[in-house]
């Protein structure tokens, strides 16, 4: 076989990684470029669309240039994003307009509080699945639309594109060729009708924002267009958002299946089937994917900041000097001190829902250290994701058995420990932690025959099963103290 290598691009929230895999979806060479976040204002947050390229087109000649591997050996290309995150740019000339919107921005929250008051909750509902909130990406594009001079013009004569990240990506390895997304990632967008499988007219006069600026949607596992290299067209044959990426990556292929992905935020994802399944309770109705005409759908719980709380230890309080301390910090405290870190930075997600819900510490005596906090802090991703899995089982009415995790901070043995004695459940990691840039592998594998099915879950190996081992009384205790941390953080803003 002359073609053995898939590379995925993975462009998340804090880094561009490209991750190169042979034809048995192992892993040969991982390249990883931090991005830089900007704040222009509170609740603000902006990235440069040129950097993420930039930095992700490094990312993709270095790990080719790791194995020196020529481009005929390359078999094709699979793209995972962060989702949500909003770019609009100039079609004739590529330059973006604005910088990237990025999906934790609040800037819209006002706004989303007026349409929730004119009672467009339940259309919107139904159509896209999604709740109202400044974490889609509507209200970001109507933002930029308003608020930079000369875009309504520009959008009116059809000179101006709007694509998430797969999107920008895409059209500038394409060379300004194609425009397009896929059903996963139009589905966060609260404009894509994930019945009819359409940008929905409706919701675009809503937010006042043309068609004509609106990728064309495909297939997950479509032929997007191609990236030339060495004279040699290398096909782009998968794009997924991240976290439908991971779901697809660690072969939750039936229904009820469930992974949860500990990055930057985490994300649970079931796999509901060929019908979307709507919630009683905060979750998110998605797609998942779209393979060989056929869309699957997925019920989703968002933890808005997970990895980034152990970021705000490291950068912004400066006591640890590494993510990889903080397993060892939480082991050394051997005390019973409930300190309950709640690390609502950008509000609270599913199944709360709160934008105006800030970070709070409680429980503090005189007897807390940064190890407490550290602790709190790494145990705090795991009542998050609690929550979302508990309202989970009662809207699908399935009993989870157990879960299955990916990303980065899932390395953290306590953390994951924490995580199987508060569910009391068992938590299954995968050998490969790289689940969205896998999933998004798999998709452009089997877009061009190298894989099918079967070998995807032949592949799949677990590295770690974590088995519950807290008693009953303690573990009730400290979700009690959670839940009445939670109450207490609410609509702090308001």
């Amino acid at each position: 076989m002359s073609k053995k290598y898939i590379i995925a691009i993975d462009q998340g929230t804090t880094s561009s990684r490209c991750v190169l895999f042979d034809n048995k979806a192992g892993i040969v060479s991982i390249s990883y470029i931090e991005t830089r976040q900007i704040y222009p204002d509170n609740g603000w947050v902006e990235q440069d669309p040129v950097e993420i390229y930039h930095t992700q087109l490094k990312t993709l000649i270095k790990v080719i240039d790791k194995k020196e591997i020529s481009a005929k050996e390359i078999a094709a290309i699979g793209i995972t994003n962060q989702r949500e995150t909003t770019i609009v740019w100039n079609k004739k000339t590529g330059e973006p307009i604005y910088n990237a919107i990025i999906w934790q921005d609040l800037r819209t929250s006002e706004y989303c509080k007026k349409l929730q008051n004119k009672g467009w909750e339940k259309t919107i509902k139904e159509k896209t699945g999604l709740v109202i909130d400044s974490y889609f990406s509507a209200t970001k594009i109507k933002w930029i639309l308003d608020h930079i001079k000369g875009a309504r013009d520009l959008a009116k004569k059809g000179d101006i594109l709007f694509g998430t990240i797969d999107t920008w990506i895409l059209w500038n390895l394409t060379r300004g060729k194609v425009h397009a997304t896929d059903y996963s990632n139009a589905s966060r967008t609260m404009l894509f009708n994930i019945s009819t499988l359409k940008w929905d007219k409706e919701l675009l006069d809503l937010f006042d924002i043309p068609l004509e600026m609106l990728p064309e949607v495909k297939e997950s596992g479509a032929h997007f267009g191609d990236f030339e290299m060495e004279g040699i067209k290398i096909p782009i044959t998968g794009i997924a958002g991240d976290q439908q990426a991971a779901l697809f990556g660690q072969a939750c292929f039936e229904k009820g299946e469930t992974k949860n992905t500990y990055g930057t935020g985490c994300f649970l994802l079931m796999n509901t089937g060929k019908k979307p399944q709507f919630s009683d309770n905060g979750m998110l109705t998605t797609i998942a994917w779209g393979l060989n005409g056929k869309v699957y759908y997925a019920l989703e719980g968002s933890v808005f900041i997970g990895g980034a709380a152990v970021q705000w230890l490291r950068d912004g309080l400066k006591i640890i000097e590494t993510a990889e301390e903080t397993e060892q910090n939480a082991i050394d405290v051997k005390d019973n001190y409930a300190v309950i870190v709640v690390p609502a930075f950008s509000g609270l997600g599913a199944p709360y829902w709160d934008m105006d819900a800030r970070g709070a510490i409680y429980g503090i005596t005189r007897g807390t250290t940064t190890k407490h906090l550290i602790k709190a802090t790494l145990e705090s991703i795991a009542y998050q994701s609690m929550d979302l899995i508990n309202a989970m089982q009662v809207d699908s009415k399935i009993r989870l058995k157990s879960l299955k995790v990916d990303g980065g901070a899932s390395a953290n043995n306590y953390l994951m420990q924490f995580q199987a004695d508060i569910l009391d459940k068992t938590v299954e990691r995968a050998k490969i932690i790289e689940s969205t840039a896998l999933g998004a592998a798999y998709l452009a594998g089997l877009g061009v025959g190298l894989w099918n099915k079967e070998d995807i879950l032949n592949h799949r190996k677990i590295d770690k099963i974590f088995e519950p081992e807290m008693e009953a009384k303690k573990r009730n205790a400290l979700i009690n103290k959670w839940h009445k941390a939670i109450g207490r953080t609410k609509g702090w803003e308001d």
